[in-house]
């Protein structure tokens, strides 16, 4: 099947195609459209017509509107969740595409209802100060491949809430669900308002350059988000970049093995670990590491993976190729290093990228699975003694997404992860994300955040009026 982008309300073909394969089974999926400038270039100029109109909607009719996605979504998930198993190779359920429906819609309701009302700075006999917020203009949305649906939700509903009008390009290995998706939402607000383009990675480089798009909301590898930044900097264009993470996690000697395995689990492997967000190195104290190595294990061995299509399936393939070789190339790396596997790092050979849930044990801080971000279905495990050694490795690394801390005692727990240099920092949990809590990285991981009231506010200029 041939995918069309979809501009100013109305589909559009291009004269290239490349193939997209479903990643389980090496099948040809669909045929993905090719946009160049001249694509761009009419796409842009749709949503900078459409801002016109679309920035003086009122708050409701906005607010409605969010809504009435939300619903649509809702509708059509099924479809949406199939496609997306197809294409990504997450299964539809566990926490796969199923679930990533559910979030976008729950996050396009939440956001539906946010508000930014007029705040009053001075009221007093030296006059009144009001401050307002505007819309920005045209956004350029660049979304990734592990989650592009929920991400181009993420994106897109608090532009649109907002008054902004949007052009998105989904990732070149996921675009079809996200071509789908767009092109349904677009039916239901005013032509030009969201517009769909898709192609290869020049495409991103061109909206970061284009001098009529005046925020891009970007998320991906921190190496693509700082040719973002370069690329955007002659037009000063706003930015919200959410980039990679190494998470690390670091669990106390106070803990029950068992009783945190399944919790150890979800928070490394969720999205078979391919999440910024997801625990990317774990540091447990030497009293309690050999039960939570056995614990960890036993609760993964147990996970099924394969087609995302089988409804039995937990867990699918690394989602492309250069991303499988990625991971393989560092499990080969650490086990040569003297690594001790508990489970996989032996992938067999067949059809689809199939990379089997892998635990590394006997890992050290300088392995390259510790020092770099694998993405991927495995996971290092690091020994300490030292609960301020442990602190102090987990934040040599110039990225800073999120970081979390195990133990019974919650108290002693949350102090250390003040100390954590990271944008979010979870207790006994790992990853866990929600609509009202902004979202963001320090140092190396992005620039900005999203949810909430405050990620609302970055699609937004101030004005501030004086009476």
């Amino acid at each position: 099947m041939e995918y069309n982008l979809y501009i100013n309300g109305a589909s559009v073909p291009t004269a290239t195609h490349m193939d997209i394969f479903n990643p389980a089974t090496g099948e040809l999926l669909g045929k993905c459209p090719v946009a160049g400038r001249e694509e761009l270039d009419a796409a842009v100029a749709a949503a900078a017509q459409a801002f016109k109109s679309w920035s003086k909607v009122s708050n409701e009719d906005r607010k409605a509107a969010c809504h009435a996605i939300g619903k649509l979504l809702e509708d059509n998930a099924e479809e949406l969740a199939k496609l997306l198993t197809q294409e990504q190779g997450k299964p539809l359920n566990g926490v796969g595409s199923r679930f990533e429906l559910g979030g976008c819609q729950a996050w396009t309701h939440f956001t539906a209802d946010l508000e930014l009302p007029v705040e009053v700075i001075q009221d007093n006999e030296e006059g009144r100060v009001e401050l307002h917020r505007k819309p920005i203009g045209v956004v350029g949305s660049i979304t990734p491949w592990n989650w592009p649906l929920m991400i181009a939700i993420w994106h897109v509903i608090p532009a649109l809430r907002t008054g902004n009008t949007v052009v998105i390009k989904p990732s070149p290995y996921t675009p079809l669900s996200t071509l789908r998706m767009i092109e349904l939402i677009s039916g239901i607000l005013p032509k030009g308002v969201l517009n769909v383009i898709s192609g290869r990675d020049d495409l991103g480089q061109m909206m970061s350059e284009h001098e009529d798009i005046h925020k891009i909301i970007f998320t991906g590898s921190c190496a693509t988000g700082e040719k973002i930044m370069a690329s955007a900097a002659p037009t000063l264009k706003r930015l919200t970049l959410e980039l990679g993470g190494n998470d690390a996690g670091i669990v106390l000697p106070d803990v029950d093995a068992k009783a945190i395995a399944e919790g150890l689990f979800w928070g490394s492997f969720i999205n078979g670990g391919q999440t910024c967000a997801a625990l990317k190195r774990l540091y447990v104290h030497a009293d309690v590491y050999d039960d939570v190595c056995a614990a960890l294990t036993e609760f993964a061995r147990n996970i099924p993976m394969g087609n995302g299509l089988d409804e039995n399936m937990i867990m699918g393939p690394v989602q492309n190729e250069m991303q499988y070789n990625k991971v393989r190339d560092l499990v080969e790396d650490a086990v040569a290093g003297g690594a001790r596997v508990l489970l996989g790092a032996n992938p067999e050979e067949g059809t689809g990228y199939f990379y089997p849930l892998t635990i590394l044990a006997d890992v050290s801080d300088g392995t390259r699975i510790v020092d770099e971000e694998q993405f991927g279905p495995a996971l290092p495990i690091i020994k300490y003694t030292d609960v301020n050694d442990a602190i102090a490795r987990a934040n040599a690394s110039d990225n800073g997404l999120g970081g979390s801390i195990w133990s019974n005692d919650i108290e002693q727990a949350k102090a250390l992860a003040s100390r954590l240099e990271c944008g979010s920092a979870w207790i006994n949990k790992h990853g866990m994300i929600q609509p009202n809590v902004p979202f963001g990285g320090v140092k190396g991981s992005g620039i900005g955040v999203e949810f909430g009231v405050d990620g609302l506010k970055e699609y937004t200029t101030i004005q501030a009026v004086f009476t």
